[in-house]
């Protein structure tokens, strides 16, 4: 009995005796379930499952690349919104989100796990976006729970811990027990100016309520970017004296969206050099197999430190990650922009064999290093938002370049990475007409090996490039039509635009029969100035004069003068304009505010943001001297009225 029942418990975890690299999952007979459960000895099921999970067994095929790494590790995107817009993660706007439907249900996240993890996968990681924005965020969690028996050991999730304080307990008893917290700083004003949002203090909360419940190490994930927050690198590293905390410096590094430069970088070798001067003997420790981050520690505190150094010194050799986008597309590597859809495979009702072709296809193209970038600074990319981490160009793209899709002379064209179970589907010219929206409807990333793939085939064909845009719908799976209709010539407009005439000729906008009414404006922004410059600035021993008078004075002037900067501005009769400059001490800035009102026939939006944009420009002049990488960010409207339409942020 014993001996049977543990080939029927075998046969139940699609493992047979073991299982072979490339087999699949298969489930007993329902019969055969039932006798087991009846006829086993009490506990014999979860104590096989327990043991199984230990086996050494044969490592996949699929998730093994042409150098030999076997992938142990996905992480996996719940969700593509977040509560922060963290200036290198996203550009100020936000992203284009995709729609709801095209973002993977829970089931389907469960679904695809299980197959991963039969596989091999022993660690799964769930981050964002913010994975604490999804509502079914426990569920999810308490699924993935469930394949521990599989080989599943860690479930861990990375946060930005806004909402932790009051979730984290739940998601605790659901079957979470590793957690990354990301935190910028440990000033709350520059949090705020990093992130574009409050939420400091919820984010302390957080970390405490992650200690309280015994998560060890808690680890704290920071991106060091020069004059923004080196400053505080040995705060971070004195934050880790008394508590098991384990705080990860992360290289900047370029996404789609986070204007990456150069001279905000700062090298590991840097801040470790900087971290010795106050502790000379902070020391190197061994590193685990397959970590990305190299470990060191102050003797004699509880925590520890880590660097990540995706841009120095890369961790390629020894990586074992998978990615999974929010919208189900498998990434094998986060700096590249080669993508596959298992989201559409999945709902095309594709076999677990038919998926792991897919999966096992795009792990053997895997790069040695850095997607085979050799310049990661000039990388396009998604914003890292949409990453579990050039702007993403979603199913439906505005301009969508088809012509490594069209084959001009009806022979095979260059391989198409589509969105479509057949990733590498050929198209002849013929088929343009019959091309369906899985087909058409693919990214484009124009990554530089694309384009230099592009140019030769159209240069060895002497045509020109071809380009449509594609007009939204509402039907379709992916908002596209099968239908030429929907085809535009690029350029074409559906409506007049308000400051054309009927020849395209710039006018401006004639407001004679617009009533009289109150308009007002509030609009704001910030200039980053940095630690030197803004001591500078309160001590008021700038060289050029007293930078925040003159720079008030600025921004009024400029707002009574915005019709002459601003071509088809129309001329307004200002009754107030207000302009503030208040020094930030804390976060090394200054905050810029204007106010503009009229009794008039339009709004005084444009003289508000003109009024703050050249106050910070002024201060930015007034101090370049002393300071070579001020930013200037944030400027926007925070509130308009006219009594009509009024808008407030």
């Amino acid at each position: 009995m014993w001996n049977s029942s543990i080939r029927c418990l075998f046969r139940q975890q699609g493992l047979s005796s073991l299982r072979h690299c490339s087999t699949t999952g298969t489930t007993a007979a329902s019969s055969e379930k039932s006798k087991i459960y009846t006829d086993s000895p009490p506990g014999l099921k979860t104590k096989v499952q327990e043991k199984v999970s230990t086996f050494d067994r044969p490592f996949s095929d699929f998730l093994t690349d042409t150098f030999g790494r076997q992938h142990t590790y996905l992480r996996i995107s719940l969700i593509e919104k977040c509560n922060l817009r963290c200036q290198y993660c996203m550009p100020e706007e936000g992203v284009k989100l995709s729609p709801k439907d095209q973002i993977l249900k829970a089931e389907e996240i469960i679904q695809l796990s299980r197959l991963f993890v039969s596989e091999g996968i022993t660690k799964i990681r769930l981050t964002g976006g913010e994975p604490t924005v999804r509502p079914d965020l426990k569920e999810i969690i308490s699924g993935l729970n469930e394949l521990r028996p599989l080989g599943l050991k860690g479930i861990g999730m990375t946060s930005n811990a806004i909402t932790l304080q009051r979730r984290l307990a739940g998601l605790q008893e659901a079957g979470l027990d590793q957690v990354n917290l990301s935190l910028d700083t440990l000033v709350p004003a520059k949090f705020e100016f990093i992130t574009r949002r409050n939420g400091f203090d919820k984010v302390m909360a957080g970390i405490d309520k992650a200690l309280e419940l015994g998560y060890n190490p808690v680890k704290i994930n920071c991106v060091v970017m020069r004059g923004f927050n080196d400053d505080e690198i040995c705060n971070f590293v004195a934050f880790t004296e008394k508590k098991p905390i384990d705080v990860r410096f992360i290289e900047y590094m370029p996404f789609g969206g986070n204007k990456w430069n150069s001279n905000k970088y700062i090298s590991y070798e840097d801040m470790v050099k900087l971290i010795r001067e106050k502790w000379p003997s902070f020391e190197r420790l061994p590193d685990k197999p397959n970590i990305t981050s190299k470990a060191f520690k102050v003797p004699g505190f509880t925590g520890q430190v880590g660097f990540v150094t995706a841009m120095s010194e890369h961790f390629c050799g020894s990586c074992n990650r998978l990615r999974m986008t929010a919208d189900g597309n498998l990434k094998v590597c986060l700096l590249g922009n080669a993508e596959v859809s298992l989201r559409d495979a999945l709902r095309g009702n594709a076999t677990d064999n038919e998926l792991l072709e897919v999966i096992g296809a795009a792990v053997k193209r895997k790069k040695k290093q850095h997607a085979g970038l050799e310049n990661l600074t000039k990388m396009e990319n998604r914003p890292m938002i949409l990453i579990g981490g050039a702007e993403k160009k979603h199913w439906l793209l505005p301009q969508t370049n088809i012509l490594s899709l069209i084959n001009f002379d009806e022979k095979p064209t260059i391989p198409s990475y589509g969105h479509s179970l057949s990733y590498n589907k050929k198209l002849t010219l013929s088929s343009l007409q019959k091309l369906n929206s899985l087909t058409l409807c693919k990214r484009n990333f124009s990554s530089y090996s694309n384009r230099k793939i592009a140019k030769e085939y159209k240069d060895s064909l002497s045509i020109k490039m071809v380009s449509f845009r594609f007009k939204s719908s509402e039907s379709g799976s992916h908002g596209c039509k099968n239908d030429s209709s929907n085809y535009k010539a690029t350029g074409m407009s559906d409506s007049q635009p308000t400051h054309t005439d009927s020849d395209n000729k710039a006018v401006i906008v004639d407001v004679l029969n617009k009533a009289m009414t109150l308009h007002e404006a509030q609009a704001a922004g910030t200039i980053y100035l940095g630690p030197e410059a803004s001591r500078l600035v309160k001590e008021n021993k700038i060289k050029k004069g007293d930078v925040l008078s003159i720079a008030q004075l600025s921004g009024i002037i400029a707002a009574k003068k915005t019709s002459a900067l601003i071509p088809l501005c129309n001329n307004i009769n200002l009754t107030k304009v207000s302009v503030t400059c208040q020094l930030d001490e804390s976060a090394h800035s200054v905050r810029i505010s204007a106010l503009t009102r009229t009794i008039g026939q339009t709004g005084v939006e444009m003289e508000a943001l003109t009024a703050v944009s050249a106050a910070a420009l002024t201060i930015y002049y007034m101090c370049k001297a002393i300071a070579h990488d001020m930013v200037i960010t944030d400027i926007k409207v925070i509130s308009k009225s006219d009594g009509k339409r009024d808008f407030q942020r």
